[in-house]
């Protein structure tokens, strides 16, 4: 019998958040906004694909997350000869016992770092679909559970191609979110300069601010997030949106829509809000929906991407009005709590 997970308090998710992103801010130098981002599809239950170019703290990113949430990190490094058995493990046979032993893969942990993930053939990325999509492992016919926290921090290099095989949209649509780092400004690279002569070796280690046990009641604390009638409205309005845009040959599906509200709860919970507001919508439905959209071929001449398609649609619906939840006042400037996220 599943022993029940108590929710926690909104107030003190965000406390606990904002903690584990100044801890992983000590490291990560300059990039909050996207830090914010990972921790949201962490906090949301998701998986999270980093594309971005080499150097940029992708690895380094998923590592921080996991000593400073307690979680047990393991690195896999895509390459076109891995295997579905090197991910997932397979049955190996035991001389002593004359019996097939599992020997559990990579994939047995509570966060795993596909690196490069698009350097594999497609029949290995599939290797993770299962595991990422019900968190357990099928081999050899025998159903194995992966213990909770489970998460997925794949990385992917958008701009080099050759020896690369390209997500396929089945396994794209099973990312909570995307999320690029891009090139610091030159006062922050300066600064991890300094940290980086201040530490006087190459590794960081980071003080874990919260244990796997936590961050479960934190997750379980999301459900507690209300949203009312109309932001619902609103974000599967943007999602279908998505589908009749004219550049778009196939537009986000609802998975696109149950994103946006995952997401939009863990922003509003990551301020210490119980209830989400239209600019939680809006801040994090670019890196849900933009990787879910497929461009008519004709597009990629005029310059166009999935995130000028997400633009279009958020400038083209109505923001609902903010009104109030019972019982729950509404910021009294929306617009000032934008601007502390940014």
């Amino acid at each position: 019998m599943t022993k029940k997970i108590m929710p926690m308090a909104a107030d003190e998710i965000g406390k606990l958040s904002q903690q584990v992103l100044d801890r992983v801010g000590t490291v990560v130098v300059g990039k909050r906004e996207s830090l914010e981002l990972v921790l949201a599809g962490i906090l949301a239950g998701g998986h999270v694909l980093l594309e971005d170019l080499p150097g940029l703290g992708k690895t380094l990113t998923a590592r921080s997350f996991a000593q400073a949430l307690g979680l047990d990190f393991r690195r896999l490094q895509f390459t076109p000869d891995l295997l579905p058995a090197d991910v997932t493990g397979s049955f190996l046979y035991d001389q002593r016992t004359h019996d097939f032993t599992f020997r559990a893969g990579p994939i047995f942990t509570n966060l795993l770092l596909a690196d490069e993930i698009n350097r594999t053939p497609p029949k290995t990325q599939s290797a993770l679909l299962e595991a990422m999509q019900e968190k357990q492992v099928s081999v050899e016919g025998v159903t194995y559970r992966l213990e909770p926290p489970f998460h997925v921090l794949a990385t992917a290099n958008p701009i080099e191609y050759e020896g690369t095989y390209p997500l396929p949209e089945a396994q794209l649509d099973r990312f909570l979110l995307r999320v690029s780092f891009g090139y610091p400004e030159l006062d922050e690279e300066l600064v991890v300069l300094r940290r980086r002569m201040a530490r006087k070796r190459e590794e960081s280690e980071l003080e874990p601010v919260v244990d796997p046990k936590t961050l479960l009641r934190m997750q379980t604390g999301l459900e507690e997030i209300e949203v009312e009638e109309s932001i619902s409205r609103y974000l599967v309005t943007l999602t279908a949106a998505t589908r009749d845009h004219h550049a778009v040959l196939v537009g986000a599906s609802p998975r696109g829509s149950l994103a946006l509200l995952l997401l939009s709860r863990a922003r509003a919970v990551m301020a210490g809000r119980d209830y989400v507001i239209p600019e939680d919508v809006k801040a994090v439905a670019l890196p849900a929906l933009a990787h879910r959209i497929t461009l008519r071929p004709e597009m990629w001449l005029k310059r166009v991407d999935p995130a000028t398609v997400v633009n279009d649609v958020l400038a083209a619906t109505p923001t609902p009005a903010s009104g109030s939840l019972p019982g729950r006042p509404r910021p009294a400037d929306d617009r000032a709590e934008e601007l502390t996220w940014r």
